[in-house]
Order: C-alpha cells, then sequence, then structure tokens
C-alpha cells in the first residue's frame, strides 16, 4: 500500500485507492510496529516518514488531512471520529517512530479547568454510550498524552477528574457498563460494551482499578454468539466487525488473570481466535466484515467486497496481539507481539 515516490511513510488505504491519506500511514506504521517490522528502516526512511506525519500538524497541537476533512464523516470534524480521533492515531504512530508531536496540544486549555471538563463530560450523549466512548477517549488520550510526552503539568489532573467523573456518572452497578442502552437486547449489549472498551482504555493505561469488574466481564461475554464466534451482537448485521471484536477481546484480555472467571474468558478467547484469523487474506492484509465492502467515511477510505484495508489490517492485527496476550500457548500466543507503550489503543501492560 506504499508509495514509493516521494517521501517515505505515504500510504493508500486499500489497493483501489490514487491517494495517500494520513490515516492510512498510521496504520501502517501502528501495524509494522506490532510485527516489529519498523527495526528494517534506515534512518532516512524514518527521518521521512516522522517528518510526513508531523506535517499535518496545526497550531492548535490536532492533526488534520486536508484530503478527507470537509467530506463524509469528516465533514464537520465531530467530536466522535473528527481531528481528536486521528490525532489519537498520529500521536501512536509517532511514537512507533520513536518521536514526539512538535506542536504543543492547546486545544486541550479548556479541559484543565475542572468546571469545563465536567460541563463537557455531562454534555455528551449518554443514550448513545458507544459514540460518547469516543468522544471521551479522543480528549482522555491526547491528556494522557500531553502529559507523559509533552510533560504538561496540568493535564495529570485532568485526567484525575476524568477517571472519578466516569467512576460515578452514568455507569451502572449492575452491568459495570456507562449509558442508558437496554443491555438485555443484542444490538444494545453490543452498543454499551463498545462504549465502555474506549473508557476502559483510560482506566487501564493509567493504572486504575476499572470499576463493577466482575459485572462487566459477564456482559462482555455475553456479546459472543453466532456461528463464527465473532463479539458482535447485530450492530453490523449477523456477522461481528473488527470493530465489535477488538471491543470485547481488548478488556478480556486485560482482565483476565485476575479474574475469578478465567477459564470462562480463555474459553471464549480461544473461540474467537479462529474467527479472527479468517478475515485476513492471501495479500496478508485484512477485512472488516468477510463477504461485505467498508468505507470508512470518506471515499478515499473504502474496500470492496473482501478486500484487504488499512484499518481493519491494523484493528484486527491488534486484536490477535491481545488475544496472544491471554493466550500464550496458542498459535497467536507464539509470536513475539510489539506494543507502543504510550496512551490510546495499542498499549500493554504484563
Amino acid at each position: 500500500m506504499r508509495f514509493k515516490d516521494g517521501a517515505y511513510g505515504r500510504y493508500r488505504y486499500s489497493a483501489d485507492m490514487p491517494e495517500p491519506t494520513l490515516y492510512s500511514s498510521t496504520y501502517a506504521a501502528m501495524t509494522r510496529s506490532l510485527y516489529r517490522d519498523l527495526d528494517s528502516l534506515s534512518k532516512s526512511q524514518r527521518e521521512e516518514w516522522i517528518a510526513y506525519l508531523q506535517s499535518h500538524q496545526d497550531d492548535d497541537g490536532l492533526f488534520r488531512d486536508p484530503r478527507i476533512f470537509g467530506e463524509g464523516w469528516y465533514k464537520d470534524d465531530p467530536e466522535w471520529c473528527g481531528r481528536r480521533h486521528l490525532s489519537c492515531h498520529v500521536v501512536t504512530a509517532l511514537t512507533c517512530l520513536g518521536a514526539v508531536a512538535a506542536k504543543p496540544m492547546t486545544h486541550l486549555e479548556p479541559f484543565y479547568d475542572k468546571a469545563k471538563l465536567t460541563a463537557w463530560l455531562e454534555a455528551r450523549d449518554w443514550r448513545k454510550a458507544d459514540f460518547a466512548g469516543n468522544e471521551v477517549l479522543n480528549i482522555g488520550t491526547l491528556l494522557q498524552y500531553t502529559r507523559d510526552f509533552q510533560k504538561e503539568p496540568r493535564a495529570a489532573e485532568a485526567m484525575r477528574v476524568m477517571l472519578d467523573w466516569l467512576t460515578h456518572h452514568h455507569l451502572n452497578e449492575q452491568s459495570g457498563l456507562w449509558g442508558s442502552y437496554d443491555v438485555s437486547k443484542g444490538d444494545n449489549l453490543s452498543r454499551a460494551v463498545m462504549g465502555a472498551y474506549h473508557f476502559w482504555l483510560l482506566y487501564f493505561y493509567d493504572r486504575v482499578p476499572v470499576p463493577h469488574t466482575e459485572a462487566a466481564i459477564a456482559h462482555i461475554l455475553r456479546t459472543q454468539g453466532g456461528k463464527d464466534n465473532g463479539f458482535g451482537q447485530g450492530v453490523h448485521g449477523p456477522h461481528s466487525s473488527a470493530c465489535e471484536d477488538i471491543d470485547s477481546i481488548d478488556p478480556l484480555a486485560r482482565l483476565s488473570r485476575a479474574s475469578p472467571q478465567r477459564a470462562e474468558i480463555e474459553k471464549a478467547l480461544a473461540r474467537v481466535e479462529d474467527h479472527v484469523w479468517s478475515h485476513q487474506n492471501n495479500d496478508g492484509g485484512f477485512t472488516w466484515i468477510r463477504g461485505t465492502k467498508f468505507q470508512y467515511g470518506h471515499p478515499l477510505l473504502a474496500a470492496p467486497v473482501d478486500g484487504s484495508a488499512m484499518f481493519p489490517t491494523w484493528f484486527r492485527t491488534l486484536a490477535l496481539a491481545y488475544l496472544g496476550q491471554a493466550l500464550p500457548t496458542s498459535r497467536t500466543g507464539a509470536f513475539d507481539w510489539h506494543f507502543a507503550q504510550c496512551p490510546g489503543i495499542q498499549f500493554y501492560y504484563p
């Protein structure tokens, strides 16, 4: 998927795409890092790739790809999938390449004020916890990043406030999940778990205990079903997508060792392993859902039916990496996966 002409690090989303995109470049860096392939880069290749990523940073610290913003999902820079979402990907890719975002995250200034931060949290649409999860993860990840990598001291208190607020608001003690979805129903259960997955990542990274852990695990396990053993419950039809799968695999893998439900968790993860691998094509890439086509919100982020694409290749590879931690004796666990120890989605603490 890499364009051979011009600066190193420019990637297309799928084989049919005519132009490089910043998202695709981040997926390439994160995927190659998982496979420990970035060590093969020359010094000049690494520097060119870093410079390409850095060139997309605005003065407020957020990253922007002019090729995709202004159209599709990205038309109005929404909080759940706009520049904040893209920026979380870029800072992880930079970490994989051994660099730090060049400009400070000044767009975070309002969130250092406790009253403004809590008002913003309350203003999320908690009827749609899956969307709220993306929005909160984006801000939380960037707060953690600017705290740990850009040494902004105010971000530490902001994260403490955010996690404390999440623990005491819109969280159902019986389910361990956030929002108002009726989790007795399949697709609503999946959406609630998908939302909670994003919140849990903030807890995991800061090593803060997940509230109501065992109740949450019980509900995550309920998302597995169907003949393919995926974790989807109807959000994308009868089969589970790369999103639904990793949103259950990740927390189960992280929580399994300390849980009294460990044996049940390991059985569920063992059942899903072949399902994840079944989405890999002969070119090594992965599909979003076998038998379907998927466009990631913009025409330059599209792939045909069963075609490999950069987002699902990264996301399904990452799901395998987490499966490998929970199932060390499996074929997936036999590989020495590499994680980027920075905020976001691609970190793991043994």
